[in-house]
């Protein structure tokens, strides 16, 4: 492993790549998963996809960048990027991130607080290429070389880089080694936003260049635009699909469940992550169930993006962001509802709470709400009866980094596990300065090549120890242990870390979300909503 990388080596024109890790680079691991046999091999990158594709940062390729034929199209590919590098120091191309994005490019000390914050630079063995800083730096030197026009001058002052086709390629790659939790921004004591750096490289790359994560964006954002959800389902393939979730969970429950769809002047629009009613159908199961127990008026849309909260342009691109909040905005108001409930989904909270604001005016800028407060309420309220000794196994909770920690909805979950949960137990740090699954800002959806060992022994590897330690007095399988993550991706990235290091067989951790163990301690519900068996 190369630990010491210099910034010069960006620019290397050899394809091999600059990093290679094991795991004995690694941050080590607690128990169980503390011996060498239980961290499994890394799986090697393809020889084809070696061949192909630009694969010279870190023996892993996330985004299938096809290598240039010749010299003149790597010269083009340079002009596109520098085209795009400078629209994003313009207002007019970019007046939603500019302000912040400026400070961090003239402002940062280089203190390295921010190393000192992120998971995926701890994780690593503390590489010098997953520092937040470093990516931040080589954006620095271009931005005072190009963009300010500094010349010598500048690389005097400020440091020089020498900009070539092998350094916008890997560069590329390394605006995805980040999951945008910005952990490094909290922490940061001048108030630089270097995940938001990694952002706007995303951003470049795709809104200049035509490169990004093809799950992210073909099989995405582009696909929830054509269809109305990025899982491929239209409207009515996902009323099929809720019409089966209510009989089950009446089956279940022994209450029957009705979910209402296309109300018009209902007091909530209901959005689920579409994910949610393909993988863990018993989550809007249980959202109907509670909505209709403590008598909220509420519906599901049946209009394009209205049943899938979903948006995967926050990770990557602003026009694709744009195009999908207002789509979920019209749906709300073609229904005239009163407000926007968010269900289970940490991205779609920050998405459509929070920068949407930015493009959602008038009659499109329709009050919305967390399904978190709103499920505080209902707890609280006593029109539903529950019985806490029904939810008496360890439960622990992983805080979404974009409702947590980016939105500060912090407390209304946790006073609903502290209330129905009676050995609930933080992970430590909790709340804000919790850690990010490893999954964020697409990770757990991106499935190509070796990618997906890259972000179970980096990226995921501080939540798992996080997971590990909150159950350290109950990791025998003789106890059932709970894992709640109110997050739709967050629930993906658990699920296969969990699978990946055999935590369910060898210890019995179960991963779900908020409303299952809320449904769970329901007095009039039949008991074993939650069933201890692998999803």
């Amino acid at each position: 492993m190369n630990k010491h990388l210099a910034l010069r080596d960006m620019s290397q024109t050899k394809r091999d790549p600059l990093l290679h890790l094991e795991n004995t680079d690694l941050m080590p691991l607690p128990a169980p998963l503390d011996s060498p046999e239980k961290d499994h091999a890394w799986a090697a990158l393809s020889q084809q996809a070696k061949d192909k594709y630009e694969c010279g940062l870190d023996d892993t390729c996330a985004l299938n960048l096809p290598q240039p034929k010749t010299p003149e199209e790597e010269k083009q590919l340079v002009g596109k990027f520098l085209s795009g590098l400078e629209k994003l120091f313009t207002k007019e191309n970019n007046w939603t991130f500019l302000q912040p994005l400026l400070l961090t490019m003239e402002h940062c000390t280089g203190c390295q607080t921010c190393s000192e914050a992120c998971h995926i630079f701890e994780a690593s063995g503390r590489n010098e290429l997953y520092r937040p800083t470093y990516r931040s730096e080589i954006l620095r030197r271009l931005y005072f070389k190009f963009v300010k026009g500094g010349g010598l001058v500048s690389a005097w002052q400020h440091g020089d880089i020498e900009l070539n086709w092998p350094l916008v390629a890997r560069l590329a790659e390394l605006s995805y080694r980040c999951n945008l939790c910005r952990r490094c921004a909290q922490t940061c004591p001048i108030g630089c936003d270097n995940g938001l750096v990694a952002h706007d490289l995303r951003k470049l790359f795709s809104m200049e260049m035509g490169i990004n994560s093809k799950e992210c964006h073909d099989n995405g954002s582009m696909l929830q635009l054509k269809v109305g959800s990025s899982t491929g389902m239209n409207s009515a393939v996902v009323k099929d699909n809720i019409e089966f979730i209510d009989e089950d969970t009446s089956e279940k429950t022994g209450i029957e469940v009705h979910t209402p769809w296309d109300v018009e002047g209902a007091d909530v629009l209901l959005i689920h992550n579409a994910g949610e009613i393909m993988a863990w159908p018993e989550n809007p199961g249980a959202f109907a169930l509670i909505l209709n127990q403590a008598g909220i008026s509420w519906t599901l849309s049946s209009e394009l993006c209205g049943y899938d909260s979903i948006n995967y342009g926050l990770w990557y691109d602003d026009a694709q962001f744009a195009r999908v909040a207002i789509k979920h905005a019209q749906a709300a108001q073609k229904l005239k509802v009163k407000k926007i409930v968010i269900g289970e989904c940490g991205h779609a909270h920050k998405a459509l709470s929070v920068i949407a604001d930015r493009i959602l005016g008038g009659d499109l800028n329709i009050p919305r709400e967390s399904s978190m407060t709103l499920l505080r309420d209902i707890v609280k309220s006593g029109k539903i009866k529950f019985d806490p000794s029904r939810n008496n196994f360890p439960v622990t909770m992983h805080d979404p980094c974009n409702l947590v920690r980016l939105m500060g909805v912090v407390e209304p979950q946790r006073e609903i596990l502290r209330q129905l949960c009676p050995q609930f137990r933080e992970m430590e740090p909790h709340g804000v300065n919790n850690y990010c699954c490893g999954g964020g800002s697409g990770f757990a959806i991106m499935q190509g090549n070796n990618f997906p060992d890259w972000r179970f022994h980096v990226s995921g590897r501080k939540k798992m120890e996080q997971v590990l330690n909150a159950f350290s007095d109950c990791l025998a399988p003789e106890t059932p242990k709970y894992l709640c993550a109110p997050c739709s991706n967050c629930k993906g990235m658990l699920r296969d870390m969990l699978a990946y290091y055999g935590l369910w067989d060898s210890n019995r951790i179960l991963y779900g979300g908020l409303v299952e163990l809320m449904v769970n301690a329901m007095v009039d519900v039949k008991p074993g909503f939650i069933e201890w068996e692998w999803h």
